[in-house]
């Protein structure tokens, strides 16, 4: 059982337990109440090559104080994290170390900081007695956790943490809208820190502060920024980016959303898996398109473990756009017209469906499979398989590859409205989509290279694309439709509303097939081509 918890935080530096600035009057706050000291007594795990602190993540088992226990720290932005919490174990609990599987990639967590801080808290209450804010003023000792480990040290921090009524939108109330009112807080008492000499600290967590002051002498701890694997320098006096360090820019993109999302997707949060699955397309995507710049032959069967991740992906995500779709189609209707229990029916397949498609979904996260096409992922962004055309200017290559993806795209569009209307048109309006979706995001990632026609290009072919994908959308949810029917039917229930809602589905695809020569018209503009070359 875990517990999640937005943790909207500065860190300030301290040379002594200082005495801190009368806050009261400053911004909301009404009165100061001393909170008492606490001894705190935390142990960080990480690999050995320290992975989880390299993308500013904490994983720390700690006693003392009224929180105790697992507390996973996840970046959401600048001075704010997801802080998910599990009871104290011997053992990091499953729970967590599912949340971090795409950054460790099975390797082994083990303790390599050990902090113990005396913590002495004050509460920033508004004048109705609510809190705003915790103040705590640490003294903290740090000490490796290995034999031999360095000397132990220490230093003092002051923290400023929002609760109750700070911590975003709808907590609380009467304290102005949320993180807004939050963040204006933080800056008031910032300035009243400033006035008394006390500054934002230079690092960004106890634990970055600890591993750089206790790093083994001759292995200086990571330094933010450092530049990639797969980077390249551009030579000196090169007018535009090579063709190879803008393609990999863009993958690296990429691999870098899968890994973030992961979490985002076990956990369950709004539009994760629709981003994931995009991450895994446009990578995919990439190493098609830009077959001059990246070896095919090692890309490709990458390029296959992607579409299965995709696929994978797509079940939940299908399920969760077919639902809303025929959700909205029924509320649009008229009560008088929804004969029987079609909502009713309607939930429970959607709840039945949904359930599976998440088990699988979880259960291929866990599995070797997804762990071996990270290491993959990595593996090629350690030494890239660039062929020549790589340090060509990006300009001239990414164009071509662009165009080569639109031809494509005409070909399949031609087809498609030559095709008569009824399964045939569908499939081919279906295979249209794919090649649009896939000159889109070649287009996207050229942007950097080719710049506003690029971007220009890009948005007319999304429309073409979003067109035809709706079209999709309306061929499966009329499918749903039918089996839904039948079900009813076998239920001995009535199927009118299922079939009303088929004929509209019907009616909407039509209209987009009578559309869509106008929209492909705009999109597939010589003016347009021309401007991508250069």
């Amino acid at each position: 059982m875990v517990d999640t918890v937005r943790e909207i935080e500065r860190k300030y530096a301290a040379a002594d337990e200082t005495q801190l600035p009368d806050l009261t009057g400053v911004a909301r706050i009404a009165s100061v109440v001393e909170h008492g000291a606490v001894d705190l007594d935390a142990v960080y795990y990480d690999t050995a090559e320290q992975l989880l602190a390299a993308d500013g993540i904490t994983l720390r088992r700690r006693t003392g104080g009224e929180d105790a226990g697992w507390h996973l720290k996840l970046p959401v932005a600048p001075g704010v994290r997801d802080e998910i919490r599990a009871a104290l174990s011997d053992e990091p609990p499953g729970d967590l170390t599912a949340l971090v599987r795409s950054r460790v990639l099975g390797r082994a967590l083990v303790p390599v900081i050990r902090l113990r801080t005396r913590r002495t808290v004050r509460i920033l209450q508004d004048a109705a007695g609510r809190t705003l804010a915790e103040v705590a003023v640490d003294a903290v000792r740090a000490r490796r956790v290995f034999p031999g480990a360095s000397a132990e040290v220490g230093w003092h921090e002051i923290e400023v943490e929002l609760t109750g009524t700070g911590e975003g939108p709808g907590e609380g109330e009467g304290a102005g809208t949320g993180e807004s009112a939050g963040a204006e807080l933080l800056d008031a008492v910032e300035r009243a820190l400033a006035t008394a000499g006390i500054h934002p600290a230079g690092s960004a967590s106890k634990l970055a502060r600890a591993l750089a002051e206790t790093a083994p002498e001759g292995r200086p701890a990571q330094q933010d920024g450092a530049r990639p694997p797969g980077a390249r320098r551009r030579k000196h006096g090169t007018k535009a980016p090579a063709a190879g360090d803008v393609v990999l820019r863009y993958v690296r993109a990429q691999m870098r959303a899968i890994i973030e999302l992961d979490p985002a997707v076990r956990r369950d949060l709004p539009d994760a898996v629709h981003r994931m699955r995009v991450a895994t397309r446009r990578l995919r995507s990439a190493f098609r398109s830009y077959t001059k710049v990246l070896d095919r032959d090692v890309t490709r069967p990458i390029g296959c473990e992607l579409k299965w991740l995709a696929g994978e992906l797509g079940k939940e995500r299908d399920q969760e756009v077919l639902t809303e779709r025929l959700r909205v189609g029924l509320a649009e209707l008229p009560g008088t017209l929804q004969l029987g229990p079609v909502a009713a029916r309607l939930r429970i397949w959607s709840q039945r469906s949904r359930l599976v498609a998440r088990q699988e979904l979880m259960a291929e996260l866990d599995g070797a499979r997804y762990l071996a096409l990270l290491e993959s992922l990595h593996a090629l962004l350690e030494d890239p398989p660039l062929l020549k055309a790589a340090a060509r200017p990006a300009p001239e290559v990414l164009a071509k590859a662009v165009l080569k993806d639109y031809r494509r795209l005409a070909g399949r569009m031609a087809t498609a409205l030559d095709t008569p209307a009824g399964p045939g048109r569908d499939e081919a309006l279906h295979r249209a989509r794919k090649a649009a979706k896939r000159t889109r995001y070649a287009a996207e990632a050229a942007r950097p290279a080719l710049g506003k026609p690029a971007k220009k290009f890009t948005r007319r072919t999304k429309r073409v694309q979003q067109l035809l994908g709706d079209h999709h959308d309306s061929v499966v949810a009329r499918a749903t439709l039918r089996e839904l029917a039948l079900q009813a039917h076998r239920a001995g229930e009535g199927g009118f509303t299922f079939g009303l809602l088929f004929g509209r589905e019907e009616a909407r695809a039509a209209r987009h097939e009578r559309e869509l020569p106008a929209r492909w018209k705009k999109a597939s503009r010589r003016k347009l081509r021309k401007a991508l070359r250069p």
